[in-house]
């Protein structure tokens, strides 16, 4: 424990955010990192419980507490209190593989589990994270450790998000030759087109893309397994395949006209046409789909819907409502939802917070879905009929004499995943579960063809870049067992 005291000597402190209306006249990160004294004083906030909920990613109720990697918080918190960063460093990078994606977009499950955050505010175990891994790559310290002895055994990995990078960099630092395969031109899935650059800057991927090539994986993008090569010819040339090809079936509203309105829009096509002109040419391609002078819709209040409010105010949209189906949460934790367990409390995130700015007032609309799309003459788009619902028995049921109408010519569906596109997991001949993700025994990662796993969204259904991390550990250890009789990576 660094400093025993700490955590009463010391107000929490998070990074420094740009102000609203500085921040959305670009798409550059916003995050301003505390300075080094400052860090350490955070760190020294750290208690080192007796029992760290923080690291223990129990379940309870039904929600998990603390981080599914189980990073030593405790051990790189001491560390960084007492100055020594290169230890921090090798405790953190034990369990996490990419420190630099998860200290900028993971929700700290972490933070929620502190026992300081019972009465008080958490330790900031994100922003210390963060802190650690940047200044790492800027100390040099973040070098290739390249295997010294290879295994002779070939293993292909089938997409490039979080969870197919973490089983590729597992993997090939046990000796395994790993060739990742990504039908986009960039790697990173979700991390590279379902994430905005200011909450993730694709520099971040591109640096850790170097640094894996450096130690021997090798990338091979553009190749959309399944369609450009089959399953088949895979499993003749590696010993080992690996599917982490996200669960990229978004779900669509049952409304009528949604399929050929112009004006809707999946959330991920939105992002991602985005993310790629911004790339490619600074948005001077026009690739994009622009909510410049358009009045914005957006269904789904999770972080997609967030990430979609906080693009379309950066392009110039001339306003912006978010629906969302379930009731506003309250501000604080209701009795029947103590600590440690997740707190179901309203978060106001950034995107929201830029709306309030520019619009004066919270986008969100609770308790509302769409009920009919209003079209003009050519088919476009021109407004929406609300209607207020609620649940009974899990099932929506619409309010009578509750229905509004809205001006909307850009109506975009961040309302979630339905399982994985199914073409690549049928090119394998694996088995689909009723969820559409591939099934396989409960906490395995084998699937019911010999030599063929599976991890991430994939595997699990549609969850955060931590947990997809996580999976993509385990299935490598499962890999390794297969390949060799017996594993000593960690998970």
């Amino acid at each position: 424990m660094g400093k025993p005291t700490g955590f009463l000597e010391y107000q929490r402190k998070s990074n420094r955010e740009i102000p609203p209306e500085e921040r959305i006249k670009n798409f550059n990160e916003f995050h301003v990192p505390l300075g080094e004294e400052d860090r350490q004083e955070q760190a020294a906030r750290c208690m080192n419980c007796g029992v760290p909920f923080c690291q223990s990613a129990m379940r309870l109720h039904g929600m998990v507490t603390g981080c599914p990697l189980h990073n030593l918080i405790p051990e790189y918190n001491d560390q960084i209190y007492r100055g020594h960063y290169g230890h921090a460093l090798s405790r953190l990078t034990k369990t996490n593989n990419f420190p630099e994606f998860t200290g900028r977009v993971c929700p700290a499950l972490c933070e929620k589990a502190c026992i300081n955050g019972e009465y008080g505010e958490p330790v900031s175990c994100h922003d210390n994270e963060l802190f650690l891994i940047e200044t790492g790559f800027a100390a040099g310290k973040m070098v290739p450790r390249i295997p010294e002895v290879r295994s002779g055994r070939k293993v292909a990995v089938i997409g490039s998000g979080p969870s197919g990078l973490a089983a590729a960099d597992q993997l090939n630092h046990r000796g395994h030759s790993v060739t990742v395969y990504e039908r986009d031109d960039r790697i990173g899935g979700l991390l590279m087109y379902g994430i905005p650059n200011m909450k993730l800057d694709k520099s971040v991927i591109d640096r850790r893309r170097k640094l894996m090539e450096a130690e021997g994986v090798r990338f091979v993008t553009g190749v959309n397994v399944g369609v450009d090569v089959s399953g088949a010819d895979l499993r003749k040339e590696y010993d080992a395949v690996v599917l982490c090809c996200g669960a990229k079936e978004p779900r669509k509203l049952a409304v009528e006209g949604f399929d050929d309105t112009k004006g809707v829009y999946f959330a991920v096509d939105f992002l991602k046409a985005t993310t790629r002109s911004l790339l490619d040419s600074g948005f001077a391609d026009k690739k994009f789909i622009s909510a410049k002078g358009r009045d914005v819709v957006v269904v789904g209040g999770g972080d997609t819907g967030n990430d979609c409010i906080g693009t379309v105010i950066r392009q110039g949209c001339k306003s912006v409502t978010a629906l969302e189906m379930m009731p506003e949460p309250p501000v604080v934790r209701t009795e029947d939802n103590p600590w440690p367990e997740w707190p179901k409390v309203k978060k106001t995130d950034y995107g929201h917070e830029e709306a309030i700015y520019l619009f004066g007032k919270d986008p969100r609309v609770y308790q509302t879905t769409v009920k009919e799309l209003i079209r003009g003459k050519k088919g476009e788009l021109t407004g929406i009929k609300t209607v207020k619902v609620h649940f009974e028995n899990r099932k929506m049921v619409e309010e009578p004499g509750t229905e509004k109408t809205l001006k909307c010519d850009l109506l975009l569906i961040a309302a979630g995943f339905i399982g994985c596109q199914t073409y690549t997991a049928e090119s394998f001949g694996v088995k689909l579960g009723q969820r559409q993700t591939v099934e396989t025994a409960p906490e395995q990662y084998a699937t019911s063809v010999p030599g063929v796993f599976t991890a991430g969204d994939m595997h699990r259904g549609q969850s955060l870049v931590v947990w997809a991390i996580h999976e993509g550990r385990c299935a490598a250890r499962a890999v390794d067992e297969y390949l060799m009789g017996y594993s000593n990576e960690s998970v």
